[in-house]
């Protein structure tokens, strides 16, 4: 399955032991099938998330909109170690409430490459840190967001980590470096939702932001902001089932 460029593997059969390693397998794009993660989905809607490095994360916005549509439901749940994520889907457009997002931080200083910057930090289901940019098309991405990822300000679990860049009054641009994949991604749900959440506390915007992926696609990302905390928090983008088909273990 794919969701704004984010693609996805979706399991909706019990496993044995070992899905780490299945999933570094799976996700293989030489000898596998190729993907950023693996979702396991069963019958209940209860959704575990494996990035491509076999390590598990609590949380994946994309993911959740796959596995959202996958479900067939128009309206439900999708439960998530971060939390029971609320789901609308119509059509191929699929909207996720994300848990409210905590742990806010901003304008922290980070030497990073022997420069210092400021980094903001907010956590909507997995942590991530947003750093505004001009020229977002010429950020090297892979080596400077490794660099903010494994910084000592965020061990021992690191982050993953958003570039973004303002293109309008409700329309910023990102790139993320995503934990656990190790490398740039097309798109990202929580790093979108986190990015513009940040932007709407730096220029005070109290509406509906639109969040121009790498993969191309606009998500839209509603909220209900109160001083600087954020509730009702909803993305909303495409998703597709590309193929089905059988893996030999």
């Amino acid at each position: 399955m794919v969701a704004s460029g984010n693609d996805f593997i979706v399991i909706d059969k019990k496993l044995p032991g070992g899905i780490a390693a299945l999933a570094r397998s799976l996700c293989d794009r030489k000898f596998g099938i190729g993907a950023d993660g693996l979702i396991l989905l069963n019958k209940l809607l209860r959704m575990r998330i494996f990035n491509s490095d076999g390590s598990e994360a609590r949380m994946c916005g994309n993911g959740a909109r796959c596995a959202a549509l996958f479900s067939g439901k128009t309206k439900g749940k999708i439960f998530t170690q971060a939390g029971v994520i609320n789901t609308e889907v119509c059509a191929n457009r699929v909207r996720i409430q994300l848990t409210e997002p905590r742990d806010i931080r901003l304008n922290i200083p980070l030497r990073v490459s022997g420069r210092l910057i400021k980094v903001n930090f907010i956590d909507t289901g997995v942590p991530h840190a947003v750093v505004f940019v001009n020229g977002i098309d010429n950020i090297d991405v892979a080596s400077i967001g490794r660099s903010i990822r494994f910084h000592a300000k965020f061990s021992p679990a690191g982050t993953n980590v958003d570039f973004a860049e303002v293109k309008g009054n409700n329309l910023i641009g990102i790139r993320t470096y995503e934990r656990g994949v190790e490398d740039e991604t097309l798109a990202c749900g929580t790093g979108s939702v986190a990015a513009a959440l940040i932007f709407t506390l730096k220029s005070n915007l109290d509406r509906l932001v639109k969040v121009r992926t790498r993969g191309g696609e606009e998500l839209k990302v509603y909220f209900k902001k109160e001083n600087n905390s954020f509730r009702d928090v909803w993305l909303e983008g495409s998703a597709k089932i590309v193929y089905k088909g059988e893996y030999y273990v």
